[in-house]
C-alpha cells in the first residue's frame, strides 16, 4: 500500500448516528469503501498487520491493540488536581437519589419487615465465603513475596512526598507537591523504600456486629481497634479470626422503620462484652509456609547481601522468576476477589482524605482534617468506595530499563504508568498481566533527549 497516497488524500466524511461511511482510498482505479460500525470497528481487521495505524473518527480515537485485546483500555491514572475536589463519585448522585426515595417509599408502605437479602439481614453470603479465605491467603503471600523482592529489586521513595520510584536512579519528572518544592522546581529527593512504599492497606475500626452496632462513635475511637480494610472485609464476608472475634447469627434480623431490631436469643453479656487490645497489626498468616519450594534459593542468596540483578546466576535468575511470578498471581487473586466481595459487602471512604471503613456506615469519629472540615464538624464525608480506596496500589512510572537513564521531564506524556507491585514484579521475570498493557504504554516509543523538539 502507498502510504504516500493514503495520508494525501481527503475525502468528505458523512456522520450519522452510530454508522460512519467513509471513502477509504482509490487506488488502480478500483473504490474501496467500508461501513464503520461504531462499536465493532470492523475495519481494523481488514488493515495489514504490519500497520500499527491509528484512526479517528469524529472526537473519538481507537488503536487496533485496544480492541483486539480482550480487555478494556485503562488510561495512565491522573491525581486531583486540588486536595480540595471530592473524590468522584462511584454511583452518580441521581441515582443515589432515585435509590434513596425508593427504600423510603417502602419503608412507609411496609414499616416492619423481615430483611431477605444477605448481608443486609446479618447472615453472610455463602459463595463469598470461600473467596474471603483465598483473599486473605493471597494478601499473605503477596506480603511475604514482596519483603523477598524489594531486597533485590531497588524501590525508591521521594522523602517529602508520596512519590514512588522502581529503579536504580530517580526519575526527573518534576511532580514533588512537598514543603518548599518551589525551591526545588518540583524535583523529588528520593531514598530508599520498603514494602509500605510497594502497597499500602489502610486501615479501619472492626465491627463486632456490623448489623446491630453498625457504627463506631467518637468517645469509643480507643476502645475499638484498628485493623487492615481489606482483612475486615474478609472477616465480615466469612473468615474468622481468633484476635477479631465477630458475630454470626443464624437468623435474619427485622427492620421496623427504618432501625435494625434481632428477636434472636441473646447470649450472655459475658460473652458479647469483649475487651479489645491495642496491640499493633501483625500478619495474621504464618507466612513462610505459604511458599517455601519458590524462594528457597532466594533466601541464600540474600544472605550473601546480593543487591543487584547482575550479581545473580541463571538459577537464581529462575527461583526469582517463580517468586515473581507467585507473587504477581497473588496480587491479581487478592484484587480480583477484594472487587467480587465488594459488590455485597458495603465499603465507605471520605470524599476528601484516605479514611475508609468496611461495613454499611461510616464512624462517627471527628477526626477529618482535609477541606471544607469546619462546616461538618470535623465529621467525613462518606461515599462508596473503589479498590483502590481499599488497597493503595502506588502507581508508579513505568521503566523499560533499569540500568538506563532516568526518565525526563519533558517525555512525561509518552511513559505509562502501572502499580508498584507489578512493575516490580516485571522487573523480577514475570510477564505483564493483560490488563496493565494499555496503562504501562508499552506500545509507546520515548524518544531521545535531543529528539523532543522534532516529535509533534
Amino acid at each position: 500500500m502507498d502510504l504516500g497516497r493514503f495520508t494525501k488524500l481527503r475525502v468528505p466524511l458523512k456522520r450519522r448516528r452510530g454508522t460512519l461511511q467513509n471513502t477509504i482510498s482509490r487506488h488502480g482505479g478500483e473504490v474501496m469503501r467500508a461501513a464503520v460500525i461504531h462499536p465493532k470497528l470492523s475495519l481494523l481487521k481488514l488493515l495489514p498487520h504490519n500497520l500499527n495505524l491509528t484512526l479517528s473518527f469524529s472526537s473519538e480515537t481507537w488503536t487496533a491493540a485496544a480492541v483486539d485485546d480482550g480487555f478494556p483500555y485503562s488510561e495512565v491514572p491522573k491525581p486531583r488536581r486540588r486536595n480540595s475536589e471530592r473524590k468522584a463519585y462511584v454511583t452518580p448522585m441521581k441515582v443515589l437519589i432515585e435509590r434513596a426515595k425508593a427504600e423510603r417509599e417502602a419503608r412507609k408502605a411496609q414499616p416492619c419487615r423481615v430483611l431477605e437479602e444477605p448481608p443486609e439481614n446479618g447472615l453472610l453470603v455463602p459463595e463469598l465465603v470461600e473467596v474471603a479465605h483465598r483473599v486473605y491467603r493471597a494478601r499473605g503471600s503477596l506480603l511475604f513475596g514482596l519483603s523477598q523482592l524489594v531486597r533485590v529489586i531497588p524501590v525508591l521513595r521521594c522523602r517529602l512526598c508520596n512519590e514512588v520510584h522502581i529503579g536504580y536512579v530517580g526519575h526527573e519528572i518534576r511532580t514533588c507537591t512537598g514543603p518548599e518544592s518551589f525551591s526545588r522546581n518540583a524535583m523529588h529527593v528520593w531514598t530508599r523504600g520498603g514494602i509500605r512504599d510497594v502497597v499500602f492497606f489502610p486501615k479501619c475500626f472492626h465491627l463486632y456486629d456490623r448489623v446491630g452496632k453498625p457504627r463506631v462513635g467518637h468517645d469509643e475511637r480507643f476502645c475499638v481497634p484498628r485493623v487492615p480494610a481489606i482483612v475486615e472485609l474478609c472477616i465480615q464476608a466469612g473468615l474468622d479470626l481468633e484476635k477479631y472475634p465477630t458475630k454470626r447469627r443464624t437468623k435474619p434480623v427485622y427492620c421496623i422503620e427504618g432501625r435494625i431490631v434481632d428477636f434472636e436469643s441473646v447470649v450472655k453479656e459475658d460473652e458479647t462484652e469483649i475487651k479489645f487490645s491495642f496491640e499493633n497489626d501483625k500478619h495474621f498468616v504464618n507466612s513462610s509456609s505459604l511458599m517455601t519450594q519458590p524462594v528457597e534459593k532466594v533466601q541464600n542468596l540474600l544472605q550473601n547481601n546480593i543487591t543487584h540483578l547482575d550479581q545473580l546466576s541463571d538459577e537464581e535468575r529462575n527461583k526469582l522468576r517463580d517468586l515473581s511470578k507467585h507473587t504477581l498471581e497473588s496480587w491479581v487473586e487478592m484484587i480480583l476477589g477484594a472487587k467480587k466481595i465488594m459488590e455485597k459487602y458495603a465499603v465507605n471512604t471520605c470524599g476528601y482524605c484516605p479514611e475508609i471503613q468496611v461495613g454499611p456506615k461510616g464512624h462517627k469519629l471527628r477526626m477529618c482534617k482535609a477541606s471544607k472540615h469546619q462546616s461538618r464538624n470535623g465529621l467525613h464525608a462518606w461515599q462508596e468506595a473503589t479498590i483502590d480506596d481499599l488497597v493503595g496500589p502506588n502507581y508508579v512510572w513505568h521503566v523499560e530499563d533499569l540500568n538506563g537513564p532516568a526518565l525526563h521531564n519533558n517525555l512525561k506524556r509518552y511513559y505509562g504508568k502501572t502499580p508498584a507491585v507489578v512493575e516490580l514484579c516485571v522487573h523480577a521475570g514475570a510477564s505483564v498481566p493483560d490488563q496493565y498493557r494499555s496503562m504501562m504504554r508499552l506500545d509507546v516509543v520515548s524518544p531521545d533527549r535531543d529528539e523532543v523538539d522534532l516529535v509533534a
